[in-house]
């Protein structure tokens, strides 16, 4: 039985923001898609920290406004950047790898084969080698015919020497996951998702509605919690990954009807799906450092820059932005550029510290405007 936090759920209601009843736009994304000291409702106050430590300053600080880069592209889905400032983008739906200049020229690498977008799934998530200067190894996750899958290729001017390196990731319509990333350990992190088919969240026996860490031949990464490539469990749809300066973890997660999640990650913790939404999970579970009612979220892409997460809501149609505080736990949640752009799905930091953002108003779900889908960058 799904059980939700009294506390966090009194928050919401007394900030005058509407809890979502029912699933969003549409079941999937709507998805959308120890309680930690600190965590935040973004719709209203705090909930009652342990320390009492204040806000950190940059709640207040000035953001400044966003430039677009490129238009016209369709469904815009993961964003990782080559050395020399360039980014590697995927379009989900037509299964290309574009390469976009900081200058906003875009070129298409290539179309990924064996892609087949539907629902949710095509091509998502792209990493970069953080050896790419010796290796020219990118790494992109998609969805077949029959699965979710991680494919390494050689990128040197043109893709090449495709390798499969983790498959059996379940697929579905819906929840497929699909962000990679490399973390400061140098290993590379994937989200999953549990398709709709909840129990597999808690099956340590099943890839779906996990995040794995791996080496870049695709296997368990030493120190995994499970002698597999798990390395957390209990979610329900993850689709952003990040880390701040002092290493920390932290994954945007889709709620299902009342929260969507911001969690903290630790090896092989239990963030409690389909057990509980939000906090209130006891001791067997870990409970997310921020929470939103499932209206003003549905939080995909996750970046960190300037203190603070950077979130890309869908059917929120903002960008949140979440200081952090010293110890990792979340200040309180401020939404920028609300209704202006739409859906917003792929964020990303560039290497010269500026976000890279992109709208997603094309895939099904949103109310595409001239221009869209289009890539924006922002300076924190």
């Amino acid at each position: 039985m799904i059980r939700f936090a009294r506390s966090a759920l009194v928050v919401a209601v007394t900030s005058g923001a509407a809890l979502a009843v029912g699933c969003s736009a549409a079941p999937a994304e709507r998805s959308s898609d120890p309680s930690a000291p600190g965590s935040q409702s973004a719709s209203g106050s705090p909930a009652p920290p342990a320390t009492g430590a204040p806000e950190s300053p940059a709640t207040a600080a000035p953001v400044g406004e966003p430039r677009t880069l490129a238009e016209n592209l369709a469904v815009p889905w993961g964003i990782a950047f080559l050395p020399g400032g360039d980014a590697l983008v995927t379009e989900r739906d037509t299964a290309r790898l574009l390469r976009v200049t900081p200058a906003g020229r875009v070129t298409e690498v290539g179309r990924i084969d064996g892609v087949s977008p539907s629902g949710e799934g095509g091509l998502l998530g792209v990493a970069v080698s953080p050896t790419f200067a010796d290796d020219h190894r990118i790494f992109v996750y998609f969805s077949s015919a029959r699965d979710n899958r991680i494919v390494r290729y050689r990128y040197d001017r043109e893709l090449a020497d495709p390798t499969v390196i983790l498959d059996g990731i379940p697929r579905g319509a819906i929840h497929n996951g699909g962000r990679l990333a490399f973390g400061p350990d140098g290993y590379l992190y994937a989200s999953t998702g549990e398709t709709g088919n909840q129990s597999l969240a808690q099956a340590l026996g099943s890839l779906g509605g996990k995040i794995l860490r791996m080496t870049e031949d695709g296997r368990p990464a030493p120190g995994n919690p499970f002698q597999n490539v798990i390395w957390s469990y209990g979610h329900r749809n993850v689709e952003g990954l990040t880390w701040d300066r002092s290493g920390r973890m932290y994954a945007s997660e889709f709620g299902s009807s009342s929260f969507d999640e911001i969690n903290l990650i630790r090896k092989g913790a239990n963030y409690g799906w389909p057990e509980v939404e939000g906090t209130g999970g006891g001791p067997r579970f870990t409970d997310p450092i921020v929470t939103w009612p499932t209206s003003e979220a549905s939080p995909s892409g996750l970046a960190y820059a300037g203190g603070s997460l950077w979130v890309g809501a869908l059917r929120g149609q903002r960008l949140w932005r979440v200081p952090l505080k010293p110890d990792g736990t979340a200040g309180r949640p401020v939404p920028l550029f609300e209704n202006r752009y739409g859906r917003l799905r792929a964020v990303a930091t560039a290497r010269n510290g500026s976000l890279w953002f992109g709208t997603s108003n094309r895939d099904g779900r949103g109310s595409p405007r001239r221009g869209d889908d289009r890539l924006l960058t922002l300076k924190p």
